[in-house]
């Protein structure tokens, strides 16, 4: 059984930095895609990054350079690098697997929440 555990939320000042991480018990490179979503009070959770097995990444339109996913197939954990956090970035940042390109995502992991206020 494949668990996906977050790491790295807390709270930040507007302007400041965070990194996520996502420690998988599997090996990431058996996934096609890992990715982060995020899940605000009262919105839709939304993609945030994805990474593919063989390096490729997305961004969510709000976030592209501020955020960087990046993956450590090595130690199994893939990361989001966040900076120039903004208000509306605040929410529960969760970590996502699937293993195949059409496949939906079928790996979580609990969340880690990220708060960014004065």
């Amino acid at each position: 059984q494949v668990q996906l555990v977050e790491s790295g939320g807390g709270s930040v000042q507007p302007g400041g930095s965070l990194t996520l991480s996502c420690h998988a018990s599997g090996k990431i490179f058996t996934f096609n895609t890992m990715g982060w979503y995020r899940q605000a009070p009262g919105k839709q959770r939304e993609l945030v990054a994805t990474i593919s097995s063989i390096g490729n990444t997305n961004y969510l339109d709000s976030v592209k350079g501020r955020f960087t996913i990046s993956g450590d197939s090595a130690d199994n954990t893939v990361y989001l690098q966040m900076n120039n956090l903004k208000s509306e970035d605040a929410a529960v940042y969760y970590c996502a697997a699937k293993m195949g390109p059409g496949d939906p995502y079928e790996y979580w992991g609990q969340g880690t929440p990220v708060t960014v206020s004065s």
